[in-house]
C-alpha cells in the first residue's frame, strides 16, 4: 500500500526526493501520513481537492481487499 502511494505521488510531484510517507497502524484503520516538499503541497492536493480525493478513492478500492480501511493524510 505505501509503495503505491509512493509511485502515484512521485510521478505528481517536481521534487520526489522530498516525498516521505509514514505508516501508523491501528487495529482496523492504517493512517498514512504524507509529507512532500512545501511548493508541492498544492499539486498532490489538486484544484478543489480533486487530486486527493481521486488518489483516496484508489486507496479504498485496494483497501477492501484487504479488510482494513485506510486513510490518507497530507502534511505539510
Amino acid at each position: 500500500m505505501k509503495d503505491l502511494i509512493e509511485f502515484v505521488v512521485k510521478s505528481l510531484v517536481d521534487d520526489p526526493s522530498e516525498v516521505h510517507i509514514t505508516e501508523v497502524a491501528g487495529d482496523k484503520i492504517t493512517l498514512f501520513e504524507l509529507r512532500v516538499a512545501k511548493k508541492d503541497v498544492g499539486k498532490v492536493i489538486g484544484k478543489k481537492g480533486r487530486t486527493a480525493i481521486a488518489i483516496r478513492t484508489i486507496l479504498n478500492a485496494v483497501s477492501i481487499k484487504h479488510g482494513k480501511r485506510i486513510e490518507l493524510e497530507i502534511l505539510e
